[in-house]
C-alpha cells in the first residue's frame, strides 16, 4: 500500500537531523514527499531544513508538539533513539522506550495510516554470536546492555501498536554505513589514530552490513509495501569479512588500522571486568569495553534480507563496493 493512497504524500520524521535521518529526508523529498521533521534544537532545524525538511520544534516527551507535525501525514518514520551502548539505563529507557510510546500515541491521534520503527540487529544481543538470524528469531529473554534492551522493548511497543487504523512496522538495518556518518566511523577512526584498535580473533569472522542509502530505500519501501505487524532486516546483500571491511572503511578516511590481535575470550573477560568495575565503585565515564560492543563487533553478526526482498522488492541501491569508492576508499 503506498501511503499516496487515500492520503496526502506527505511525511514525518523524527531523529532528521542524524545519519540516517538527513538520507531519509532527503531521498523522500526525491522520491516526492512533503517532509516535516521533529527537531530539539536549532541546530537540528538547521540540519532538517538542510535535507529538505520542514522543522518542527520539539522533543519526543512532547506530545503536542508530535501531533502537531504529524497532522496530514500518512505515514511516520520513528528515526530517533540514545544509541550509546554504555549510559544511564533511565534515560534509555526514556528515549528509546518513553520516546516510542510517545510517538505512537501522537501518530493515533494524528490519525496517521502507517508508521515504521528504525530498529537494529542488536535487538538480538545476548553474549552469543548472531549467525544467518532472519525474523524468525525470538528477542531474546536476557538482552546485553541498555541500547539491545530498550530497543528491544520498543519494538514490543510498536508491534502492540498495530490495529485500529494505524498500521506499524519495523526495520532493522545492521551495521549502517556510509559517507557523513557521524556515528560508528569516527570512533572506530579515533581508536585507529589513537592506537588503540586491536583485531579481535583476527577480525576473521563475517559481518553483515546496511549502506545508509539501502537503509532508506528499505524504510522507504517498508512504509508502501510492508504488512503491518511485521519486522524486515536490511543489508547490503551477502556478508563481508570484518577485518577487510573495517579496513577500507578506514583507508577511506587516510587511517592505517594496525595488526595489533587480541583472542576473543581476553576481550570478552576484559569486557565483563569493566563493566563490573564500573557498576561496583562506581567509576566516571565509561568502561573501555562493554558486553554490547564486545557482541555486536568482536564476534560474527549476520542477518538474512530474504524477506524485505520477497515482500518489499527490496534490492540494495547501493553495493559495499560502491558505497566505498564514494568514500574514497582505495580498492576493496
Amino acid at each position: 500500500m503506498d501511503p499516496a493512497q487515500g492520503a496526502p504524500r506527505r511525511a514525518f520524521v523524527t531523529g532528521g537531523s542524524g545519519f540516517v535521518g538527513r538520507e531519509l529526508i532527503a531521498m523522500l523529498v526525491g522520491k516526492g514527499y512533503e517532509v516535516r521533521a521533529l527537531a530539539r534544537s536549532p541546530k537540528a532545524e538547521a540540519a532538517v531544513r538542510a535535507a529538505g525538511a520542514t522543522p518542527v520544534s520539539g522533543d519526543l516527551d512532547d506530545e503536542a508538539a508530535l501531533r502537531q507535525g504529524m497532522s496530514g501525514c500518512g505515514v511516520v518514520f520513528h528515526s530517533a533513539a540514545m544509541v550509546a551502548l554504555w549510559g544511564s539505563r533511565e534515560q534509555a529507557m526514556r528515549d528509546n522506550v518513553g520516546g516510542t510510546e510517545h510517538v505512537l500515541a501522537a501518530a493515533r491521534a494524528a490519525s496517521v495510516s502507517r508508521l515504521v520503527h528504525i530498529s537494529t540487529e542488536a535487538v538480538l544481543a545476548d553474549g552469543h554470536p548472531i549467525v544467518e538470524a532472519d525474523e524468525t528469531r525470538p528477542l531474546p529473554a536476557k538482552p546485553v546492555g541498555i541500547y539491545p534492551l530498550t530497543k528491544g522493548l520498543a519494538e514490543q511497543r510498536v508491534l502492540a501498536a498495530h490495529g485500529g487504523g494505524l498500521e506499524t512496522m519495523i526495520v532493522r538495518p545492521r551495521f549502517i554505513w556510509g559517507r557523513g556518518d557521524t556515528s560508528v566511523l569516527p570512533q572506530i577512526t579515533l581508536a585507529a589514530r589513537q592506537g588503540k584498535l586491536v583485531w579481535v580473533d583476527g577480525g576473521r569472522y563475517r559481518t553483515s552490513t546496511c549502506h545508509v542509502k539501502n537503509v532508506c530505500q528499505g524504510a522507504i519501501l517498508a512504509a508502501e509495501r510492508g504488512r503491518g505487524g511485521e519486522v524486515y532486516f536490511l543489508t547490503d546483500g551477502e556478508p563481508v569479512e570484518f577485518r577487510r571491511f573495517i579496513t577500507a572503511l578506514l583507508r577511506s578516511q587516510g587511517v592505517e588500522p594496525g595488526t595489533r590481535e587480541v583472542p576473543g575470550w581476553v576481550v570478552r573477560l576484559a569486557a565483563s571486568v569493566s563493566e563490573g568495575l564500573w557498576r561496583l565503585l562506581p567509576l566516571p565515564g565509561q568502561p573501555p569495553l562493554n558486553r554490547t560492543a564486545a557482541n555486536l563487533f568482536f564476534g560474527e553478526v549476520t542477518v538474512r534480507a530474504d524477506k524485505a526482498k520477497q515482500e518489499l522488492g527490496y534490492e540494495p541501491e547501493v553495493s559495499v563496493a560502491e558505497g566505498l569508492a564514494e568514500m574514497g576508499a582505495p580498492g576493496w
